[in-house]
């Protein structure tokens, strides 16, 4: 029994192994909640944690489109909102944090515009030295903002800068229990026989042996716990506006959610790779958008597809959304009746489990050799990861895709140009065809071959619109578009100019190929109306036949009248051989 028009693919048959996947999930996804929802800064963190790992898991399960995606609240979702709360309770000590949670539902809402869109082919292509710039700045800010918890005290004001400002205060007042019990957290997960790693998770091994070594040896010292979680369910929260943080809730609430969109569509590829299947990246959109606002609406994180928790997941045996709802169903028993287990926890056992997550974040295999890869590259990496984790998240993927892009266009637009050949000689490579070469050498430099290859879009427009200043020169342009398979609208324009500049002087222009060639190429001159502007027999099929009526008009021989091919729409070549002709020349 199957239901996947509207809801994620659900099928009974992989009962079994989805409800394994799903517990399995479930038991790695507990910790990480608890340390992301402490981590982020919000009051009731590890409440807000769990229930962000309850909603955002649940809904996107039940209405995604990757069956075996586990979602929850992950590294990089958890630091942009810790920014938020930031950023919106210094300027709004009442409401900020109920504005923050308005950020989380407008993340859903964009989420749901895209999946409904049918933008999620679209949402992956940015640069890769970019989205490894930013996950490596989001796994140092992880790793930085755990220092004040694993030395025994409070996270400094000023997120990254205020804690490495005062780390000398910090240190100085180092709790050395709690740091003991950080490293200890941190050496069980790093040491942990990878045997063991798939019975029991490292991260659920930590919290339970660092919360048991606290709770058993030292039950008369002050440690700071995660406290009293509060059960039933969660307060409803409805969105608040500023006017004066309007725009910014905007953008904030746009960068959640594309960065929720990437992390979430690359594991999609992940389980796709491991299941042999295709994930719906517009549904899976749907899903996530769906799970991010009601996790917002109920004051909970937001949250993505987390890789860690989809392996397990499939390793486990979790073949369709059953796994994901089974794994959300669990969690949320703990949240309404197991939530007093929890409070026993020290966060500094939390900032072991969240430090370690921010050092699997960065990407160190790129950051190892991105330098021996490309200067370009490493200086866009490098300048994503300094402005991720000194001056601002959203500036830094700005600024980084920017560049990127801007060094890729150039990069095409060169490659295009290459591609523009101006031709009055007999002698240059292109002209392979003898017939050719002999025509040319007639002309005596009086014909210009304006030779186009591969798709010419803006990036050609500058080496068309270059060739124009030459053409007093010549007496005919010769413009071949047999090797073009895309015509863009600048390069047009740019055609259009030069054919309109030869006209205004007097020179024959002959185009070859368009009438014969792709339809989006014969469409796009016709809609600039440039073929009405040549006579018939100027639009001609090869370059053979266009160099010999330009010789012919230059020496001022009458063109014979040839019949109208009406069914190829363009005049057919002056003898058998010059069909031939057409690919070669």
């Amino acid at each position: 029994m199957q239901f996947t028009r509207i809801t994620n693919e659900i099928n009974f048959r992989y009962l079994k192994g989805d409800i394994f996947g799903g517990v399995t999930a479930a038991v790695i996804a507990l910790p990480m909640a608890l340390a992301f929802g402490v981590a982020s800064g919000a009051p009731d963190g590890a409440a807000v944690g769990l229930w962000g790992a309850v909603l955002v898991g649940f809904f996107a399960a039940l209405f995604g489109g990757t069956p075996t995606l586990i979602s929850e609240p992950t590294g990089p979702m958890t630091v942009v909102f810790t920014a938020v709360i930031a950023k919106l309770t210094a300027d709004n000590p009442e409401t900020g944090m109920a504005m923050a949670f308005t950020v989380v539902m407008l993340a859903g809402v964009f989420q749901l515009a895209f999946g409904a869109l049918r933008l999620g082919k679209y949402i992956t292509l940015m640069p890769y030295t970019v989205i490894s710039g930013f996950m490596s700045g989001i796994g140092i800010i992880l790793i930085i903002l755990q220092i004040g918890p694993m030395l025994g005290q409070a996270g400094p004001k000023g997120g990254v800068v205020g804690t490495l400002q005062n780390i000398p205060s910090l240190i100085a007042n180092i709790n050395p229990l709690e740091t003991l019990l950080g490293v200890i957290a941190i050496a069980i997960i790093f040491f942990t026989p990878a045997k063991l790693k798939k019975i029991v998770p490292p991260q659920l091994s930590a919290l339970v042996i660092g919360t048991l070594i606290s709770l058993l040896f030292f039950p008369e010292v002050d440690i700071r716990r995660i406290g009293e979680i509060p059960m039933g369910l969660p307060q409803l929260h409805l969105p608040v506006f500023s006017l004066d943080q309007l725009n910014t809730m905007l953008i904030d609430g746009l960068v959640l959610g594309m960065l929720g969109c990437i992390d979430s569509l690359l594991t999609s590829v992940i389980a796709d790779s491991l299941t042999q299947s295709q994930h719906n990246s517009d549904k899976e959109l749907l899903g996530q958008g769906l799970g991010n606002l009601i996790s917002g609406i109920c004051g909970g994180l937001p949250g993505a597809g987390a890789t860690m928790g989809t392996v397990v997941n499939i390793q486990a045996g979790g073949r369709t959304a059953v796994s994901g709802l089974t794994r959300a169903l669990i969690l949320l028993v703990i949240v309404l009746a197991a939530a007093p287990l929890t409070q026993g926890i020290p966060l500094a056992v939390l900032a072991g489990i969240a430090l370690k997550v921010g050092i699997d974040i960065i990407d160190w295999k790129f950051l190892k050799r991105a330098h021996r890869l490309s200067w370009k590259a490493a200086a866009i990496m490098y300048g994503v990861v300094l402005l991720t984790v000194f001056y601002d998240l959203i500036v830094a993927v700005g600024v980084g895709v920017f560049i990127a892009n801007m060094l890729t266009i150039k990069r095409l637009a060169d490659i295009q140009a290459e591609q523009v050949k101006a031709i009055d000689t007999p002698n240059d490579e292109v002209m392979s065809n003898e017939e050719a070469k002999q025509l040319m050498k007639q002309a005596k430099g009086q014909i210009l071959l304006l030779d186009l290859g591969g798709p010419m879009s803006f990036g050609a427009a500058k080496a068309i619109t270059q060739r124009q200043g030459i053409l007093d020169n010549y007496q005919a342009i010769i413009i071949d578009l047999n090797h073009v398979p895309l015509l863009g609208v600048t390069a047009t324009l740019a055609l259009e100019k030069m054919i309109d500049s030869a006209y205004n002087k007097s020179i024959d222009v002959y185009i070859v190929g368009a009438e014969n060639s792709e339809h989006q190429i014969r469409t796009r001159l016709q809609r600039f109306n440039i073929l009405d502007r040549l006579p018939k027999e100027n639009r001609v099929a090869t370059r053979v036949v266009a160099l010999r009526r330009a010789l012919a008009s230059i020496n001022g021989e009458i063109i014979e009248p040839e019949s109208y091919d009406e069914e190829m729409n363009s005049y057919p070549p002056v003898n058998p051989t010059d069909a031939a002709t057409l690919q070669k020349s």
